[in-house]
């Protein structure tokens, strides 16, 4: 276990914690101060009363709506700053929950599970005890989509490299990795993610172009009113004209309601999400980045005009905001009749929209690999002892790995195993008592394969492999809804492994007791036909068997077939397991003591 990096999250709470009193202190401090400008500002007013003067009541009450509009920003930005801190400590807290239990207050990824996947039933990769419950560290729903799809599908050798570059760099760089995670927290419990999907559906609707008259119109009604207004002051008989430009906004407003709706209905409450998203494209696009991937994201958050993203987005979000306004009893008639507030807030986000709609969803796009990114360099951060896979460029099959153990399991319980598959075409057959430990290993080189093909670090010191699919035939299970038996749902994943080897991919697969629904003479005879035929195919993988007579194999294909077994050691009623893998066939079962010890005896086991 790394203490020290343990260390470094502890001290990250501890400054959280300081701050979020300090920030505290500050908001309620703010607080007290609106109540005593509000209480000071209306005894001010009355006071106004006594002088007789309109203007001098007016411009108090004007005073009071500045300095009371400037207290609650500053105990906004304060606010905001608690809710930082308390976010990057519970994202620290969560780390070290993550080290000593693996939990995770970031999703498991059950709902991208896929029973009939290659391999991500069998080997653990969605769920509640998974591979994406250690690895994920993505608030975003695009994000979890994002790294779901990459452990779901191995990405080519160049990108492997570059994510893995990536991840180093990312890994480097904790302090940013956590402030990150904490500016997107707010997204975890879905807030914010369906905010962003209403978006990107309004910004991919065909651009409503408006008359080029009602442009001019709304640009020039705010001066008219405010010329008449002034005027007024010296002649009052012109605030009659005022009626004019109010009718014709309260009309223009009224016709174009559907629209404002519409938006409204479609983007929802994102202006206040988009502002924490944009603190976040913020972070990006300022830090210094030196890996190629990371500096290709970066590029890929400008716009045509070399503009900030963030500052794009900060725009849309004010837009968002003041279209808001409407909903204020106060505020919204007055807006909409001297300035037909509505349109003017619609076109501006039209505006927006012509000019930026490509550019938001590649963003969304970008920040959903950095998250991805954020994932595998958190097991780089947690786990130093594990290794980046050298990936082999040829056409041959390369599986070697050195003191390799399966990541799921607690460090104080994992057993660490050698595997040598060097440039060459093998099936291997693995026998062994039951719970000797065959199906751990299997899982453990599947596991750590998928690992390697996403760009993460795998559990073992060293690791070299070619990229190839990863196929599994471990779980099979029947189906009562569908009316499949056990037997006819192995016939059926053995049918999907022969597919995939016909497509002329690179597939390496790991059976596990192949053909239990059926009886142990039609059990090895199907299981020998089957291998055979694997043979023919010149398929590479691992047949892991309690039948010993498929270790017979290797006499009749020497160069083809290896054995490895897990041996079991018996000493009276005790048995006892090293899990270790070693070369040759088990000669040792246990299942005749496993049933005696249930007070099960079978006849002639003496």
């Amino acid at each position: 276990m790394n203490h020290s990096v343990i260390s470094r999250y502890q001290e990250m709470i501890g400054l959280s914690d300081n701050e979020i009193t300090r920030y505290s202190r500050l908001a309620n401090r703010y607080s007290l101060l609106r109540l005593f400008a509000l209480v000071l500002g209306g005894v001010i007013i009355w006071q106004t009363f006594e002088y007789e003067k309109i203007w001098l009541t007016e411009l108090a009450f004007f005073l009071l709506i500045v300095v009371f509009a400037w207290l609650v920003s500053r105990q906004s930005r304060y606010d905001k700053k608690k809710q930082f801190y308390i976010s990057l400590k519970k994202v620290n807290e969560n780390e070290i929950s993550s080290i000593n239990t693996q939990e995770n207050i970031y999703p498991d990824g059950s709902l991208f599970a896929e029973e009939q996947h290659p391999y991500s039933s069998d080997l653990d990769i969605f769920g509640k005890a998974s591979l994406f419950k250690l690895l994920n560290r993505s608030a975003t729903f695009p994000g979890n989509q994002k790294l779901a799809g990459w452990l779901l599908q191995p990405a080519g050798n160049a990108e492997i490299r570059e994510r893995q570059a990536a991840a180093k760099e990312l890994s480097s760089k904790l302090d940013w990795k956590m402030k990150f995670q904490s500016v997107l927290l707010f997204a975890n419990n879905n807030t914010g993610n369906s905010d962003v999907q209403g978006l990107i559906k309004y910004l991919e609707l065909i651009h409503d172009k408006r008359k080029s008259w009602i442009k001019v119109y709304i640009k020039a009604v705010p001066w008219v009113f405010l010329t008449a207004t002034v005027l007024a002051y010296f002649y009052p008989p012109l605030l009659l004209f005022l009626f004019i430009p109010g009718l014709i906004n309260i009309a223009l407003v009224l016709s174009r309601q559907p629209d404002v709706n519409r938006v409204e209905r479609t983007i929802g409450k994102a202006g206040n999400t988009l502002a924490f998203y944009s603190d976040a494209f913020k972070m990006l696009e300022e830090e210094q980045w030196s890996s190629p991937l990371c500096q290709k994201l970066q590029d890929e958050l400008k716009s045509s005009d070399n503009k900030r993203l963030s500052e794009q987005v900060k725009g849309l979000s004010v837009l968002l905001n003041r279209l808001e306004y409407r909903l204020n009893v106060f505020i919204g008639p007055v807006l909409n009749v001297t300035m037909a507030w509505d349109v003017r807030q619609l076109l501006a986000i039209e505006t927006w929209k012509s000019e930026n709609r490509l550019l938001v969803a590649k963003a969304f796009d970008v920040l959903a690999t950095v998250e991805s990114l954020i994932s595998i360099a958190g097991i780089h951060i947690n786990y130093p002892e594990w290794c980046f896979p050298e990936l082999v460029d040829h056409d041959h099959y390369t599986l070697c790995v050195k003191s390799a153990g399966h990541p799921l399991i607690p460090v104080d319980k994992r057993i660490e195993n050698d595997f040598y598959l060097e440039n060459n075409h093998n099936i291997d057959i693995i026998t062994g008592s039951n719970m000797a430990g065959k199906s751990t290993f299997l899982r453990t080189l599947g596991i750590n394969a998928v690992l390697a093909f996403c760009g993460a670090p795998v559990c073992a010191v060293e690791m070299r492999i070619t990229n190839m699919k990863i196929f599994t035939y471990m779980r099979i299970k029947d189906s009562l809804n569908e009316s499949i038996s056990t037997f006819k749902a192995e016939l059926n994943r053995l049918q999907q492994l022969l597919d995939a080897l016909r497509t002329g991919d690179k597939v390496y697969f790991l059976i596990d007791e192949m053909l239990r629904g059926t009886n142990s003479a039609d059990k090895y005879r199907g299981s020998k036909a089957i291998i055979e035929k694997l043979i023919g195919q010149k398929a590479v993988g691992i047949v892991a068997t309690h039948d010993l007579q498929i270790a017979e194999l290797e006499e009749k294909y020497p160069e083809y077939i290896r054995n490895f077994y897990f041996d079991i050691q018996v000493q009276g009623s005790e048995m006892h397991f090293d899990y270790k893998l070693k070369h040759g066939a088990c000669k040792t079962f246990n299942a005749s003591l496993l049933l005696r010890q249930l007070g099960i005896e079978i006849p002639g086991d003496h």
